[in-house]
C-alpha cells in the first residue's frame, strides 16, 4: 500500500486553516450584531465596524507574499495564526467601547492577511500542475465551510453562553490549529516528488538564504539573484484580469457574510435561531460548488479536453452569470426558502468560478504565486471595505427615507451591485486571462 502522500497532508491542513479563518469572521459578525443590536447601535456605525477588519487586511495582503517568499509560507501561517487567535481571547466584545473593536479588528485584519498569500506559497511549493485546480479548490473551501459551520453553530451560542463565548471559541480553534501545523507541516523534501523542480514547483520555489534562488540549468542547479518582477506584475493585463475577478467575488461575498444575518432578521423578520440549518445552505452550496469547479478543471487538463486558457474562462464566465442572476433575484423573493435558494445559488457559483480566476495565480506565477494573491487579495480586500460599509450606508439611508428595512426596496441596491460587478468582471476574464505561464 502506497504510503500516504505528505502533500495531501498539507492541503489538508491548509483545508482546516480557511476554515478557522472563516469561522472567526462569520462569528464576529454574528457576535457584534447581536451585542449591537441590543446597545441599539446605528446601521451606519455596524458597517464601519464590520469593515474595519478589511483595512487591516488590505495592508498586509501584499507584504505577506513577499515575507512568505522571503522566509517560507509554513512559518509566516503560523506567526499569522497566534497573532489573531491571541486577540480573539483577549479583546473584549463590547459595542460601546468602538475604539478597543476598531483597534482589535485591524490587528486581526493584519494578522489574517498574512494567511492566503501564505498558503498560495506553500502549495505552490507542494502542488504539481495537475492538481492544482483541486487542491486550490479544497482548500478554498475550507472558507465556506468554515462560514456554514459558524452560521449552524454560533447564533446558538451566541444565545446560551453570550457574545463574548464566540470570541474565546475562535481563540481556541486558532490554538489546535497551530498544535497541528507545528506537529504535521514541513517544506517539501526533493523525493516528494522527482520532477518537482522542472515542472515550476516543488523544492526550486523554497526560500534561499542571501538572497539566492535555485534555477534548473542542462538538468543541474545554479545560483541566480531572486528579482520579483514588481514591474511586469502590476502592469500584466491577465493579472488585473484576476485583481478585477477576486474584487467582485469578495464583494459579493463579503456583502452576503456580514448583512445577510440582517437580512433575514430584518429585512424578512426572522430569528436566525428559529431558521434552523437552513441558513448555512449558502455557505455549505460553496463547499459543494468549488470542489467540483476543481475536479472538473484538472479532469479536463489532465485529460487534455480543454487548454488551461479555455478552461479558466469557461469555468469563470458560468460561475459568474449564474452568480449574478442569482443575486439580483434575491430581493425578489419574501420568503425565507426563496432568499436561501438565491443566495446559496449565487455564492455556490462564485465558488465554481474560483476554479477560473482563484486558480489562475498558479498558472501565469507560480514561484511568485503568493505575491501575485497579495496583489489580487488586496483587491479583494478593498470589495470587503467598500461593499460591507457602503452596504451600511445604504441601508441607513434607505431607513431614513422609508423607516422600515423590511421593504424590499431598500435591499434592492445591495444585491444589485455585486450582481452587475459579476457581468462586468466575467467579461474582463474573457477578454485578459491566460492560463500560460507569464512569470520565470
Amino acid at each position: 500500500m502506497a504510503a500516504f502522500p505528505r502533500r495531501y497532508l498539507i492541503v489538508i491542513l491548509t483545508f482546516i486553516c480557511t476554515s478557522v479563518c472563516y469561522i472567526e469572521r462569520v462569528g464576529f459578525s454574528i457576535a457584534y450584531t447581536v451585542a449591537a443590536d441590543a446597545a441599539k447601535v446605528n446601521q451606519s456605525t455596524k458597517g464601519t465596524i464590520l469593515s474595519t477588519f478589511y483595512y487591516g487586511y488590505a495592508c498586509s495582503q501584499v507584504p505577506g507574499g513577499w515575507v512568505a517568499q522571503k522566509i517560507g509560507g509554513r512559518k509566516v501561517l503560523l506567526i499569522s495564526f497566534l497573532l489573531w487567535s491571541l486577540t480573539c481571547a483577549l479583546v473584549p466584545l463590547d459595542p460601546n467601547k468602538v475604539m478597543v473593536l476598531v483597534i482589535a479588528r485591524l490587528l486581526v485584519g493584519v494578522a489574517q492577511g498574512f494567511i492566503f498569500p501564505s498558503i498560495h506559497t506553500v502549495l505552490a511549493q507542494w502542488v504539481p500542475p495537475h492538481e492544482r485546480s483541486r487542491s486550490v479548490s479544497l482548500t478554498m473551501s475550507g472558507m465556506y465551510l468554515g462560514a456554514a459551520a459558524a452560521m449552524l453553530v454560533l447564533p446558538t451560542l451566541v444565545k446560551h453562553r453570550g457574545p463574548q463565548s464566540v470570541f474565546l471559541a475562535e481563540a481556541t480553534l486558532g490554538a489546535m490549529w497551530c498544535l497541528l501545523w507545528v506537529k504535521y507541516s514541513s517544506d517539501p523534501p526533493r523525493s516528494e516528488h522527482p520532477k518537482a523542480t522542472a515542472a515550476g514547483f516543488g523544492e526550486s520555489l523554497l526560500p534561499v538564504k542571501g538572497n539566492q534562488k535555485m534555477k534548473v540549468e542542462n538538468g543541474g542547479f545554479s545560483a541566480k539573484t531572486a528579482n520579483i518582477p514588481w514591474k511586469k506584475i502590476f502592469l500584466s493585463l491577465p493579472v488585473w484580469a484576476i485583481v478585477v475577478n477576486n474584487f467582485t467575488f469578495h464583494y459579493a461575498l463579503y456583502v452576503l457574510m456580514n448583512w445577510l444575518p440582517t437580512y433575514f432578521e430584518q429585512g424578512l423578520q426572522l430569528s436566525l435561531q428559529e431558521m434552523g440549518s437552513s441558513k448555512m445552505m449558502p455557505y455549505f452550496n460553496m463547499v459543494i460548488f468549488s470542489n467540483i469547479g476543481g475536479v472538473v478543471a484538472d479532469h479536463l487538463i489532465t485529460n487534455r479536453i480543454l487548454s488551461v486558457t479555455k478552461i479558466r474562462k469557461l469555468l469563470n464566465t458560468v460561475g459568474f452569470l449564474v452568480a449574478s442572476v442569482a443575486l439580483m433575484a434575491i430581493p425578489t423573493f419574501r420568503t425565507s426558502g426563496g432568499a436561501v435558494f438565491c443566495s446559496s445559488v449565487a455564492l455556490g457559483f462564485l465558488a465554481l468560478g474560483r476554479a477560473g480566476f482563484a486558480v489562475n495565480h498558479l498558472d501565469i506565477a507560480p514561484r511568485y504565486a503568493g505575491i501575485v494573491m497579495g496583489v489580487s487579495n488586496t483587491a479583494g480586500t478593498f470589495a470587503g471595505i467598500i461593499g460591507v460599509d457602503l452596504t451600511g450606508r445604504l441601508l441607513e439611508a434607505a431607513k431614513n427615507a422609508n423607516s422600515d428595512l423590511s421593504n424590499s426596496e431598500s435591499w434592492r441596491p445591495v444585491f444589485y451591485i455585486p450582481g452587475l460587478l459579476c457581468i462586468f468582471s466575467s467579461l474582463v476574464f474573457l477578454l485578459f486571462s491566460t492560463g500560460e505561464r507569464i512569470f520565470d
